[in-house]
């Protein structure tokens, strides 16, 4: 069976990408979209794959509204967040419990980096997310999702906001720019820190399949996923979950994502899943 399969570029995909590893039952047909998140909002809107590569705040957002499409346990992305903030340090010195009243730009409000790092900041800054003054540049990949931030105008980059003074921070970016400093000093203290306190990795993107696939395929799935774990494998820079780890990744992300109202409820970890890809864990 051919796969309309959406894919990055991962240490944990390459040996799938290029072909060393096959199956003789299924094969891939990988669409080209660059970056990959360009990708999400057709697999939510329009079921435009087989197989995809998902942010898992878009998946979690997408089940709330009934989007067929299932998950799969294996984690193509994941990665500590702390260094994907920043602030402009000509206005001076400012710390996350600083954001309270500011104005922060992000790509999308509904991206995973910035719900997050939103997470972070509430939950161990005690920062008031609803008093920040949020500016989106990008709507949700979910259509129905009702985003109340306020929009960039027209042309507006959030970088060169950042840079003009329009703005007082931004989440989810890095730059090398000389007046763009991290927002939590010393990153790789803090992220250590964090992990003591929480014992998580942050999860970024994992793998979904249509429902439709899952429903009349059961076998096509076990076989994706044998063939994502195999990849995962040969690569030893693949993220590494084990069952215990990956839930206690996707049971923080869905808390701080219904934390956010990004969904009305918070999910238990099993319902991500349906009986054919909850086997596979």
């Amino acid at each position: 069976m051919r796969l309309r399969t959406l894919l990055g570029d991962h240490p944990g995909t390459a040996a799938l990408k290029n072909g060393s590893i096959r199956s003789h039952l299924v094969a891939f047909d990988f669409v080209p979209y660059s970056p990959t998140n360009k990708g999400f909002k057709p697999m939510v809107r329009e079921a435009a794959f087989d197989v995809s590569e998902m942010a898992i705040v878009t998946y979690l957002m997408a089940k709330s509204f009934g989007k067929p499409m299932v998950l799969l346990p294996d984690v193509v992305l994941a990665r500590f967040q702390h260094g994907h903030a920043l602030y402009n340090a000509k206005a001076g010195k400012l710390a996350p419990r600083d954001l309270n009243g500011k104005r922060v730009g992000i790509r999308s409000f509904t991206t995973t980096t910035g719900a997050w790092l939103r997470g972070i900041l509430a939950n161990d800054y005690d920062v008031d997310l609803d008093s920040i003054d949020w500016v989106t540049f990008e709507d949700a990949h979910v259509a129905e999702f009702v985003d109340t931030t306020k929009r960039a105008g027209a042309g507006k980059q959030i970088m060169q906001m950042l840079i003009d003074g329009e703005l007082d921070a931004v989440l989810g970016e890095k730059s090398d720019h000389p007046d763009l400093k991290p927002l939590f000093a010393d990153v790789v203290a803090e992220e250590k820190a964090w992990f003591e306190k929480h014992g998580v990795v942050p999860i970024n993107h994992m793998v979904v399949v249509s429902q439709t696939l899952s429903d009349e395929h059961p076998d096509v799935v076990r076989e994706v996923h044998r063939l994502l774990a195999e990849s995962a494998a040969a690569s030893s820079a693949a993220p590494r979950f084990d069952r215990g780890e990956m839930q206690r990744s996707l049971r923080l992300i869905i808390d701080y994502s219904a934390q956010q109202k990004l969904i009305p409820r918070a999910f238990s970890v099993g319902e991500l899943f349906d009986d054919v890809t909850r086997a596979l864990w």
